[in-house]
């Protein structure tokens, strides 16, 4: 299943680069993957982390999941992916709110998600400092941190794992000590 995860995954992705870089997207996803994996060896959940944005950011289709991989990925796909038809901001509340709701499953899809997300700004911000922020849709810093932050509160459950551990340093690193103002978006 993992392969043919990594097979759909770097096919749907293709040709696609992170923000602002020249790093092919497929490194996201699948560092995702080893995320979770050093958390559970559950291959659906694996695979889940693979393909978290394939929905959000490519062509391929739900019931094409559903077919190959079965419910349980296809719905923790579903689950992780972002309606780009709102704005950042309520993208983000969306997302919030799924993941405070959702099964220790989906939080762990989501924290290799988010994890290799604040790994990729901590290293971009050590060398472009407050210039990183130009390259998202949500420029303001402070904006990011309520997000990125708020996160850490939905995935609280995971505490006690090394991975939500880095997350948290990092989102200091980054963020610096959380502001209670961030929580009035």
């Amino acid at each position: 299943m993992i392969r043919e995860a990594v097979e759909f995954a770097v096919e749907a992705h293709k040709g696609a680069v992170r923000k602002g870089t020249q790093t092919p997207y497929i490194v996201h996803p699948l560092e995702a993957a080893v995320i979770v994996g050093s958390m559970t060896e559950d291959q659906e959940l694996v695979a889940a982390a693979i393909l978290h944005d394939v929905l959000e950011d490519t062509d391929a289709r739900e019931e094409d999941l559903r077919q190959r991989f079965g419910d349980r990925v296809a719905d923790l796909v579903v689950e992780e992916t972002d309606d780009k038809t709102l704005s950042w901001l309520e993208r983000k509340k969306g997302k919030l709110e799924r993941v405070a709701r959702g099964s220790r499953d989906l939080k762990m899809v989501v924290l290799g998600d988010k994890l290799s997300n604040i790994r990729s700004i901590a290293r971009d911000y050590l060398t472009l400092g407050e210039k990183l922020w130009d390259r998202f849709n949500e420029k303001r810093r402070d904006v990011q941190a309520w997000y990125y932050w708020g996160m850490a509160d939905c995935l609280a459950e995971l505490a006690p794992c090394e991975p939500y551990q880095e997350y948290v340093s990092l989102c200091r690193q980054v963020f610096g000590e959380r502001d209670p103002r961030w929580g009035e978006k």
